[in-house]
């Protein structure tokens, strides 16, 4: 642990144990108390540097070490911070897989073909003796991938009945940063007004950053191709076209037809109904009956 964090943790348990006045007041007093002991023992500290470099997904990156002063002898130690500490310069060699794809220069980390698991926070720490006594130097650098969207996730119902309510859905884990959806209807944006408004429909919300489509009361119009692009600053992709029929509920053709069953029905019945009236069934289990006691 860095002699800045020793400081800040014991500062922290300082001004735990008293109010808040007493707090600062112990914190000042510590901070000076401490700042002479190091000075007495001819050991001192510079405070952190902080950097942000952003870089795109397979190009490189150069981690700076930003220290003011850098000697022969200096000893330098970089280490990637997180969970847990991980060195990635240590005795004077890269270690871990930075081996292979990337070098030295000066105090710098030139990292050839970045990835996305290399994002987060790294130090330098340069240590030099001095005549004063030993020199620390820290610098922090925090590195950000920018990646492009990978091929969207798309749910589009291939039949659904007119004025129901619709989402089709659109989604995507790996773009940084967070790409923005939209989707398109027979090779058309639905985002906006397009010219003419022939695919614009006023039931519908799209979400640009759910990546939800969702119609409150579709209608035959909305059939078509639907496709879903993620997008952010560094690139897009989108999902394959499904087609999407909307049926209409043909409502005077369901009555027609309760209305021939019901017909149907009501004709077996007063059939049956003529004929045990005119005693064809009592006719027919007589006939049955003799032929029986024949035999």
């Amino acid at each position: 642990m860095s002699v800045l964090l020793r400081k800040y943790f014991k500062a922290q348990t300082i001004i735990k144990k008293g109010s808040d006045v007493c707090g600062m007041l112990a914190l000042l007093l510590y901070f000076m108390w401490d700042e002479l002991y190091h000075k007495a023992n001819g050991f001192s500290a510079s405070k952190d540097h902080r950097q942000e470099v952003s870089v795109i997904e397979y190009q490189e990156a150069i981690l700076a070490c930003k220290t003011p002063k850098k000697t022969t002898s200096s000893r330098l130690e970089w280490k990637k911070l997180g969970q847990g500490v991980s060195l990635v310069y240590y005795q004077q060699a890269l270690q871990g897989d930075f081996k292979d794809r990337a070098e030295m220069i000066d105090f710098n980390i030139r990292i050839k073909n970045v990835t996305r698991h290399d994002a987060g926070e790294y130090r330098c720490e340069v240590s030099a003796p001095t005549e004063q006594g030993q020199n620390l130097q820290e610098d922090t650098v925090m590195l950000e991938v920018l990646v492009a969207p990978a091929v969207p996730s798309c749910e589009v119902p291939t039949s659904v009945m007119s004025g129901s309510v619709v989402e089709l859905r659109c989604q995507e884990k790996e773009g940084n940063p967070a790409p923005e959806y939209i989707w398109f209807k027979d090779g058309t944006s639905l985002l906006g007004n397009p010219k003419g408004g022939a695919h614009r429909n006023s039931s519908y919300t799209m979400n640009t950053k759910s990546g939800t489509l969702q119609f409150n009361m579709i209608s035959k119009m909305d059939s078509g191709e639907y496709y879903c692009e993620a997008r952010n600053s560094v690139g897009h992709r989108r999902c394959p076209g499904k087609r999407m029929q909307v049926d209409v509920l043909n409502i005077s053709g369901i009555i027609a037809a309760v209305v021939v069953v019901a017909f149907v029905i009501s004709a077996c019945g007063l059939s049956i109904c003529y004929a045990q009236r005119k005693g064809y069934f009592s006719s027919k289990l007589n006939s049955s009956s003799q032929t029986h006691d024949s035999f």
